[in-house]
């Protein structure tokens, strides 16, 4: 007789087989739900172009100017008044320089143009400036403290403080004479206390 079990499966390998078969399967399904389940992967082949307003905004580079004023005076009838002409320098310039100039500029006449005129006396000339901690000095000729009535010596003073204070309107102003603390101005004898601000011509003397 045959032995017929040579045509059969053991019954722990039939188990093994099958066993196998449904994790296969399993394991087909498994990879066939996520792949359903995953967000579309698109690729764009003709891009829509970029809009400026899109992009993040880039701060433009900030250029600090220094930047001072001119004062003239502006007469009317029955009052004067200061009136301010701006100059511009660029940051690397030195504030001893930029103040320098402003300053040269106020002791010329005005522009030949201008309605504006000066009560600093013709010939004045600027000796030295000088800017540290304690504030601004200033060194002018002999001319700058001669002649004129209270209301000229008043609107020159209010001139070079105002010109000398635009960059910082709390600055301190010191002036010298030829070298000598301003004590008394023109014939008059406008006294003069120093160091002088703003708020210190406001408070003392009237244009």
């Amino acid at each position: 007789m045959q032995d017929n079990n040579k045509n059969r499966f053991s019954i722990p390998v039939v188990a093994a087989i099958t066993g196998l078969i449904l994790a296969a399967g399993g394991g087909a399904a498994w990879w066939a739900k996520s792949s359903l389940n995953d967000p579309p992967q698109v690729t764009q082949s003709d891009p829509s172009p970029i809009v400026q307003e899109d992009l993040p905004t880039v701060p433009k580079p900030i250029t600090q100017d220094k930047v001072v004023e001119v004062y003239w005076l502006n007469p009317s009838d029955d009052s004067v008044k200061l009136a301010a002409n701006t100059m511009t320098f660029q940051k690397s310039i030195k504030s001893e320089r930029v103040l320098e100039t402003a300053l040269e500029t106020l002791l010329t006449n005005p522009p030949e143009d201008s309605a504006h005129t000066t009560a600093i006396p013709p010939g004045t000339k600027l000796l030295g400036v000088t800017i540290d901690d304690r504030g601004i000095k200033l060194n002018l000729s002999k001319e700058f403290a001669s002649g004129g009535g209270s209301a000229s010596m008043t609107s020159r003073l209010a001139q070079v403080i105002y010109t000398a204070t635009s960059s910082s309107n709390g600055d301190r102003v010191w002036i010298n004479i030829e070298g000598k603390p301003l004590e008394k101005l023109g014939e008059e004898g406008l006294i003069i206390n120093q160091p002088m601000t703003r708020e210190d011509f406001k408070n003392n003397f009237t244009l």
